[in-house]
């Protein structure tokens, strides 16, 4: 089973309009609703990918009765932890310009937190558990440390798609697999990641301080991995037109761990992953299967 957290989900209420002026009433020419969330939209893809995942975190109030919802139309497994706040919804105009309005989540209570580590007891041996995105105010900003150290002794397959100190403090317990993108590896070492080789130097150092698979997402392209055996494995991306990057580097973590669980091969994973990513960027919101499959018949 792969389970995955999201401490902060959202509703994201996109908005498009023609123009956006400060002095008028705006009116929209379209409105669309999506699920938010990093692990949410790990668990989608799984899904898509004929993996199935249960979605773990904090949903509260009506928003997050429709969140749900969503989800399990979606046939995700939702185990959320019901809160007395409102899950939060993010406001997004897209107009010549794009516009984000990001809310900061509801407080959650000593007893929620509570109730959220004792639905981690269902992790298993040999599952996946993955932990991403920031942790929001409202949360001790070292959960994601509590969260390993519960689970640690388990055998369980850690997957971290975070930043700084969340992704750092997390190599002691020895993640599967971490994904930083180059720019957020580069300000870990205070240091360029432009080229190949600056990519590797570091990876290599955060394989040395615990991480068992190292897997550097570079956008447009592709992605480096060092897996744990120390072997380097690269892959371009398919060229397309950009719609979206939301949830491009989630549907990489996606599809890279689908494709390691279906196939144990690092290549395959690695392929998968670039062909999730580059699938979502092409569409307006997470890549379908059928998207997918067509990138990775193109490699």
């Amino acid at each position: 089973m792969v389970w995955t957290v999201t401490l902060n989900p959202a509703l994201d209420y996109v908005l498009k309009t023609e123009n956006l002026t400060t002095d008028d009433i705006n009116r929209a020419t379209e409105e669309k609703i999506f699920f938010g969330g990093k692990g949410i939209n790990v668990s989608v893809i799984l899904n898509r990918l004929g993996v199935k995942s249960s979605a773990l975190g904090f949903v509260g109030g009506f928003t997050g009765e429709k969140l749900t919802a969503m989800l399990k139309k979606e046939g995700i497994i939702c185990d959320f932890t019901n809160i007395r706040g409102d899950t939060r919804i993010n406001v997004k105009i897209r107009a010549a310009k794009e516009l984000d309005i990001n809310a900061n989540g509801p407080e959650i209570t000593k007893t929620e937190l509570q109730e959220f580590f004792a639905k981690l007891d269902k992790v298993k041996s040999g599952d996946y558990l993955v932990l991403s995105g920031s942790v929001p105010e409202k949360i001790p900003n070292d959960i994601y440390e509590k969260i390993l150290k519960h689970l640690d002794g388990k055998d369980v397959n850690f997957v971290i798609d975070s930043t700084d100190k969340l992704l750092l403090n997390t190599l002691k317990y020895k993640p599967f697999l971490i994904k930083p993108n180059h720019h957020e590896l580069g300000a870990i070492f205070n240091k360029k990641t432009e080229t190949d080789e600056q990519i590797i130097d570091c990876a290599f150092k955060l394989q040395k301080a615990g991480a068992q698979n190292v897997l550097v997402s570079r956008a447009e392209n592709g992605a480096i991995l060092i897996d744990a055996n120390g072997c380097i494995h690269k892959c371009g991306a398919v060229k397309g037109r950009l719609i979206n990057s939301v949830g491009c580097g989630d549907s990489m973590v996606g599809g890279f761990i689908a494709g390691y669980i279906k196939e144990n091969d690092f290549d395959c994973a690695l392929k998968l992953g670039i062909a999730c990513g580059c699938a979502t960027a092409f569409c307006e919101g997470l890549a379908d299967k059928e998207k997918i499959k067509n990138i990775l018949n193109s490699f």
